[in-house]
C-alpha cells in the first residue's frame, strides 16, 4: 500500500517538472507579455555636423592718382562712381578736409562691393584717401545709403639720423650715395639756396652734413623722412651750418649758430635741380643774331618744372606778355621785384594782386614767347631797373635777439649733443 503510495507521487512529480521545463524553454506567443528592455542612460558625445557658409563676396578697390586740375569728383568719375554719388561722398569728406587742396600725383583708393565671385565690378562703398602720414581720411556709405566720414590717427615714431659724405662730381650722386632721399635732398638745397648757387659754387671734395628725423610706425616699418634738424655745408674748406626752430608765432625757421636767419630777403635761384643756361649781360641773341643785353640769368630745365616765389610779396602781372611768353612779376617791397619769363602755365591760385610767400609754387617751366627751349628766364629789379641776380648782395632776415635768442642757443645746444652721439 505505501508502495503505491510513492509510486504515485512520484509520477505526478516528474510531470509536472517536465512542464515548468517546457514551459521556460518554448517561445512566447502572441498572448504572452513581454517585458520591455531598458536602455542605459548614456549621454550622446558625438557633435551634430557643421556645414560651413561659403565667404561673401569680394571687396574691390581701385587706386587712382590725381593729375594736374583734377578733383576729388572727377577721380571718383574715373574709378566708375556715378555723378551723384561722387558729390555726395567728396561733401562728406569737406568735413575733415578741404577738396581744393587736392595735389598732383596724391592717390585715393576707391571701394566696390561685389554681389558674386568672378565679376569685376560692384556698388560704390566708399573711399580711403591719405591726405599726410600722420592721418587716414575714410568715407563710407551707410545702410541708410548715406555717406560718413572716419578720421583715423596714425601714431608714427621719430628717431634722429645723421647723413654725411664727401662730393666727387656732383651733390645729387653724393647725396643718394650716402642714403640720402631725394625729396630731402630737395630740402637741403632749399635751406641754402638764399647763400649757396649750386651751380656755381659747388666743388670736388666739398662735404655736407645732416642731422634728420626718421619716421616710422610701432612695428618699425619705416614710413618717410622727416624734418632736417641740422645741416652743414662745407664749401671750399668754409662751412655753413643751420639749426631747425619751430615757434608758435612764426613756424619753422633755420638760423646759423648766432640766431641770423637763413632766410634772405630773395632766393638766388627760385628754381631746384636747375642749370644756368645763360648770364646776364651781352650776349649773341640766339634767335634774333645780334648782340644784346641779356637783362637777367636763364635756368634751363625738364617742361613742367616748379617755379618758386623768389621772396614774400604781391603779384603784379600775370599772363602774356610779348617775347616774355607766359609772364609773372611780383613786388616785393618798395625796393625789390622779380619777373619770371616764357612759362609753360602758372599755379592755381596765382592772379594779380594775390600775396604770395616765399617758395610758393608759382607757375612751371615751359618755352612760351621767343625762346628756343624750355628754361626759366629771371630777373631782379632793384628799384625799377634790372640787375645781376647772381651779383646780388641780399640783406638778411630775422635775426634773433632777447629771450628767442636764449631759446634757439637752447635748441642749438641741444642738437649739437644728439649730433655727437652718432659717428662723423
Amino acid at each position: 500500500m505505501i508502495i503505491s503510495i510513492v509510486g504515485i507521487v512520484l509520477i505526478f512529480g516528474t510531470i509536472f517538472i517536465s512542464s515548468q521545463f517546457r514551459s521556460n524553454n518554448t517561445a512566447p506567443t502572441g498572448n504572452d507579455k513581454v517585458p520591455k528592455a531598458s536602455l542605459p542612460a548614456t549621454p550622446i558625445t558625438q557633435p551634430p555636423p557643421r556645414f560651413k557658409l561659403p565667404p561673401p563676396p569680394p571687396k574691390i578697390t581701385k587706386t587712382i592718382e590725381a593729375r594736374r586740375g583734377d578733383t576729388f569728383v572727377k577721380l571718383l568719375l574715373r574709378a566708375g562712381v556715378s555723378r551723384l554719388d561722387a558729390h555726395r561722398a567728396t561733401r562728406a569728406l569737406g568735413k575733415a578736409y578741404r577738396p581744393q587742396a587736392l595735389k598732383e600725383g596724391q592717390l585715393i583708393r576707391v571701394n566696390f562691393q561685389t554681389k558674386s565671385w568672378g565679376v569685376k565690378s560692384g556698388n560704390f562703398i566708399g573711399f580711403e584717401f591719405t591726405p599726410n602720414i600722420n592721418k587716414i581720411l575714410k568715407v563710407r556709405r551707410t545702410d541708410t545709403n548715406l555717406f560718413t566720414l572716419q578720421k583715423i590717427k596714425v601714431l608714427l615714431e621719430r628717431v634722429d639720423n645723421r647723413i654725411s659724405g664727401s662730393i666727387d662730381t656732383s651733390l645729387y650722386l653724393a647725396a643718394v650715395k650716402s642714403g640720402m632721399a631725394p625729396s630731402s635732398l630737395v630740402n637741403l638745397t632749399r635751406l641754402f639756396s638764399w647763400d649757396v648757387d649750386f651751380q656755381r659754387d659747388i666743388r670736388k671734395n666739398d662735404k655736407f652734413d645732416i642731422l634728420i628725423e626718421r619716421l616710422h610706425l610701432e612695428n618699425g616699418q619705416f614710413k618717410k623722412w622727416g624734418q632736417i634738424l641740422y645741416a652743414e655745408l662745407v664749401l671750399s674748406g668754409k662751412p655753413i651750418r643751420l639749426y631747425r626752430m619751430k615757434t608758435q608765432r612764426y613756424g619753422v625757421e633755420y638760423f646759423d649758430e648766432r640766431g641770423r636767419s637763413a632766410k634772405k630777403a630773395l632766393m638766388k635761384t627760385p628754381i631746384d635741380g636747375a642749370r644756368l643756361s645763360s648770364g646776364y649781360g651781352r650776349r649773341r641773341h640766339p634767335i634774333l643774331g645780334y648782340t644784346k643785353v641779356h637783362r637777367g640769368v636763364d635756368f634751363a630745365a625738364p617742361r613742367g618744372t616748379p617755379i618758386y616765389a623768389a621772396g614774400n610779396g604781391i603779384i603784379r602781372y600775370v599772363g602774356r606778355k610779348g617775347a616774355y611768353g607766359n609772364y609773372i612779376k611780383i613786388r616785393h617791397n618798395s625796393t625789390y621785384s622779380t619777373a619770371y619769363a616764357h612759362l609753360r602755365n602758372f599755379s592755381r591760385n596765382v592772379r594779380t594782386g594775390r600775396r604770395v610767400t616765399q617758395g610758393q609754387i608759382i607757375g612751371y617751366v615751359g618755352s612760351t614767347g621767343r625762346s628756343t627751349g624750355p628754361h626759366l628766364h629771371y630777373e631782379i629789379i632793384v628799384n625799377g631797373r634790372q640787375i645781376n641776380p647772381l651779383k646780388l648782395k641780399l640783406p638778411s632776415g630775422r635775426n634773433l635777439r632777447g629771450n628767442a635768442l636764449k631759446s634757439f642757443l637752447n635748441i642749438r645746444d641741444n642738437l649739437k649733443e644728439r649730433l655727437s652721439r652718432f659717428p662723423k
